[in-house]
């Protein structure tokens, strides 16, 4: 039955094509979105997340929404980036995007995506219950393009039979045990630490916990930021350790190195830095040993990790914005979210107690309130090779760090200057 309306309200309704928009309830939620919507993710098509999302979230949404649809479609993750590009070029983006979270800025600047704080009028209420490391994630040019909708950082996990071999019983906990245990650990034919590459996403955390930063806080300058005394004293940290062989040549990419979960597994390094998923895999292939977890190392700058994870955004291709928009709102609610931290996918709601759903999270969900994004700017993907070209040379050819990271942030400064 059709009601009658506000003059004002019915002249507002005949101009929007996604239907008519009327005032949020106590939730956000304004509960008259119809129609239908695509929404584009990563997730396995055989994967449990997949399944709950599927079985659970969309379901849990269309009965708050009776007379709206969600059609999901799962694509690979290293097709999806591509996929989201060639799309745009032909007009057929989906309603809603499951965006890894490097990839909102430069989906902002080629004007593919809806600005998020004007399509939720309770943007602000929602945003304030997430960790501020993943929201910040989808702010660029000073408004945001998506709300966070999964997260996970990295902490430290490590053998402690591989310490006890030292007489170590604790794991290390400032930049100053990294080198004591280091020697100790040596002399005993273990390797303190383990990574396998020189990204931001294995740098950063020793760069922001020595003090420094990647650039400054405008995102416009890497100069006097990222080759600070500061941030070359914590690459200088993982160089110094390399030297000595005290960290394996897989850091640079070099072969023959035994694999992360082997290694550690098997006593052969002492520790290392990843995130949740390396659990189910050490479960599986090393079901006798117990890895344990601690927070980063912190240095001047104080434990300080790296964000991942997922953001949600709405395309400006969606004919139905309004109920886009309700699907996003509803990803982010303590319901749905609940509901995929229950098969792995890390929350970004502060109040989910993602210890109670598995143990596992403690040492996550403590790191996130220090954990920083990656440089969120279009260029991003190039600024992470540069420096990681960058810094395999100097680690391979024993160089200086500080020479590197002046040549680094010098080419960076001209990436960021393209916006």
């Amino acid at each position: 039955m059709r009601r009658a309306l506000p003059l004002a309200l019915v002249a507002t309704c005949a101009v929007l094509a996604a239907g008519c928009v009327t005032s949020p309830d106590s939730s956000g939620s304004t509960g008259k979105a119809e129609g239908t919507i695509t929404f584009w993710h990563s997730y396995s098509a055989d994967s449990p997340e997949v399944k709950t999302l599927r079985e659970k979230v969309i379901p849990g949404f269309e009965a708050q929404h009776p007379r709206a649809t969600v059609k999901d479609v799962s694509i690979p993750y290293e097709q999806l980036h591509q996929k989201v590009i060639t799309s745009a070029a032909g007009g057929t983006l989906p309603d809603v995007l499951r965006s890894d979270i490097v990839w909102v800025p430069e989906f902002a600047k080629l004007g593919l995506l809806e600005d998020m704080k004007a399509l939720l009028p309770d943007f602000d209420k929602i945003a304030a219950k997430t960790y501020p490391g993943p929201l910040e994630t989808n702010k660029f040019r000073d408004t945001y393009w998506g709300v966070p909708l999964d997260t996970n950082t990295r902490v430290l996990l490590y053998n402690s039979d591989a310490l006890a071999t030292a007489g170590l019983k604790t794991p290390p906990k400032t930049f100053k045990d990294m080198r004591s245990y280091a020697d100790k650990l040596s002399a005993k034919g273990v390797k303190l630490f383990a990574d396998n590459d020189l990204t931001g996403w294995n740098v950063a955390p020793w760069i922001w916990s020595a003090g420094g930063e990647l650039t400054d806080k405008d995102y416009k300058k890497a100069t006097g930021y990222l080759n600070s005394p500061a941030s070359v004293r914590g690459v200088e940290l993982l160089q110094d350790l390399y030297d000595k062989k005290q960290i394996p040549q897989l850091i640079v990419g070099s072969r023959g190195s035994k694999a992360l979960p082997q290694g550690l597994a098997k006593g052969h390094y002492a520790s290392l830095m990843d995130g949740p998923w390396l659990y189910p895999v050490i479960k599986k292939q090393y079901p006798d040993f117990a890895m344990k977890a601690a927070q980063v190392p912190a240095g001047p700058g104080g434990s300080v990790s790296v964000v991942g994870g997922e953001n949600v955004v709405v395309t400006k291709s969606s004919e139905n914005k309004q109920l886009a928009a309700e699907f996003t709102r509803y990803l982010l609610s303590p319901k749905a979210q609940k509901a995929m931290a229950e098969v792995g996918q890390m929350s970004v709601l502060k109040d989910v107690d993602m210890a109670a759903i598995d143990p596992v999270y403690k040492s996550y969900a403590a790191q996130l309130k220090t954990a920083r994004p990656r440089t969120p700017v279009p260029n991003w993907p190039k600024i992470d090779d540069l420096l990681k070209k960058k810094l395999q040379t100097t680690f391979t050819n024993h160089g200086n760090v500080k020479k590197a990271l002046d040549e680094a942030a010098a080419e960076i400064d001209a990436l960021l200057a393209e916006g």
